[in-house]
């Protein structure tokens, strides 16, 4: 294996359980919540697809590769929207949910990207929004971060 290929982990610590934080995870409403409007849908079977739509847009796909719950969660992440258009293979993110007494401690790992993803370099800002938007939904029970790529989407319709 190269030592080129990029990989983003981030981990992160919510007051929650490992049961609420999967959930979250998995739940459509939930995503749309927290992932600024991206709506999760799938079975969550191992080999079943996944779908992220915003707006009746596909912004995502993927396969499920591992559902653990409330441990670990992984799919494949096929970027289809904007500037991506699903011209890089698809790439894979892993949740994974350690309880930590009143805490769940959240490490992801996106990994597998071809060198010189453009992809890898949407996903570094991505993530950190996300997540950290994850949390604000978790605690204070409300999304509160924007995202700034969507203003510029905006701006330009």
């Amino acid at each position: 294996m190269s030592g080129n290929k990029p990989k983003f982990v981030y981990v992160t610590y919510i007051a929650s359980t490992p049961d609420k934080v999967f959930k979250a995870l998995t739940d459509t409403e939930a995503t749309a919540q927290f992932w600024f409007g991206n709506a999760a849908t799938s079975d969550w079977k191992v080999g079943s697809p996944i779908e992220f739509h915003r707006e009746g847009k596909l912004i995502l796909q993927g396969k499920i590769l591992e559902n653990d719950a409330p441990r670990r969660l992984s799919y494949t992440f096929h970027s289809m929207h904007e500037p991506h258009n699903g011209k890089e293979p698809p790439s894979r993110v892993v949740f994974d949910l350690e309880k930590q007494k009143d805490q769940v401690k959240l490490t992801v790992t996106h990994d597998d990207f071809i060198e010189g993803s453009k992809v890898f370099e949407s996903i570094s800002n991505g993530w950190p929004l996300v997540l950290s938007n994850l949390k604000s939904y978790l605690e204070l029970n409300r999304a509160v971060l924007h995202a700034p790529w969507y203003d510029k989407e905006k701006a330009s319709a």
